[in-house]
């Protein structure tokens, strides 16, 4: 029996993810390159020491302004960001999961200020009763340290919840800590390789979450 939904956030509550991947693009493309996504896809959803501006250098043999180029990414990206709204059907399974009295939790590699910071301007972050992000875990997703300290957060087994993902790194985390999971790409991760999950949707708008949890249970 489900008692509890468990979200990620980039790419998946909003879709910073698209548009990062999308600031990155363009300068590269300034610099006459390109950043491909088989390259910055496996990145999508955990940590990694891969610097992009690294990986720039390497392709115009170059030196170049890290800190200029941070900061150049960091106010596009601001710009862009700042008229992004939840994806649609987001707000509608939160307030259908407190309908059915699910317990809702979130999952993210990104850190709390982030997370927290993009939820409270949204204002979404007062609707989930437990976050966990990388300030709480040694490691992140893929390992399932995320999943199992939400479901512990929530006080619920992770076999009772379901984890909504739009990365292949989130929802392998998610199946390793033995949570059902449904995939929610976004343009970015559309076309990633993902593990085998329990169901995959464009949108969540697309399928109501009490007609989702009884697909999921009859399988």
């Amino acid at each position: 029996m489900i008692k509890a939904i468990v979200f990620d956030f980039d790419g998946l509550i909003l879709d910073t993810e698209t548009h990062e991947y999308e600031v990155l693009c363009e300068i590269f493309e300034e610099h006459e390159c390109e950043l491909p996504l088989s390259i910055w896809g496996e990145l999508i959803g955990t940590k990694s020491d891969f610097s992009p501006f690294t990986y720039l250098e390497e392709q115009t043999k170059k030196a170049l302004d890290h800190n200029e180029l941070s900061n150049l990414q960091k106010e596009r990206f601001s710009q862009r960001i700042a008229q992004e709204k939840a994806r649609p059907g987001v707000i509608d399974y939160l307030e259908a999961a407190k309908t059915m009295d699910l317990k809702i939790g979130l999952a993210s590699s990104s850190n709390y200020e982030w997370v927290s910071s993009h939820l409270k301007r949204i204002n979404l972050l007062d609707r989930f009763e437990c976050i966990r992000t990388s300030d709480h875990v040694e490691v992140v997703k893929p390992d399932p340290a995320l999943y199992l300290e939400a479901a512990k957060c929530l006080g619920v087994k992770p076999e009772e919840c379901i984890a909504f993902e739009d990365s292949a790194n989130g929802a392998l985390a998610a199946k390793r800590a033995g949570m059902k999971c449904v995939t929610i790409p976004n343009t970015v991760t559309k076309d990633l390789v993902f593990c085998q999950v329990d169901h995959s949707l464009e949108s969540m708008a697309n399928m109501e979450l009490k007609e989702l949890i009884s697909f999921l249970e009859k399988q």
